[in-house]
């Protein structure tokens, strides 16, 4: 033991456990960051859209405007595929 604490072993072991540890709560809040932004990109376009492009239509029409039918949504999900 007296000889991992010669020299700067015990300081160059302490300062890579503290990286591991910043680098796992970087991953662990990325992961998190990811699953919030997939949960609302998700959110507004199976909730928010819908609504959006009907009252666009409403607005279309009153104003004379030509348009397109409303486009189905189709949510593809990449993570949970079933091939």
């Amino acid at each position: 033991m007296e000889g991992f604490l010669e020299g700067y072993h015990g300081a160059v072991s302490l300062a890579a456990l503290v990286q591991f540890v910043l680098f796992l709560r970087w991953l662990y809040r990325r992961v998190r960051n990811d699953e919030l932004t997939r949960a609302f990109v998700e959110d507004m376009a199976m909730n928010h859209l819908p609504q959006i492009y009907e009252v666009l239509e409403k607005l279309c029409d009153q104003q004379g405007i030509d348009h397109d039918p409303i486009p189905p949504i189709r949510w593809v999900d990449f993570h949970n595929s079933k091939d």
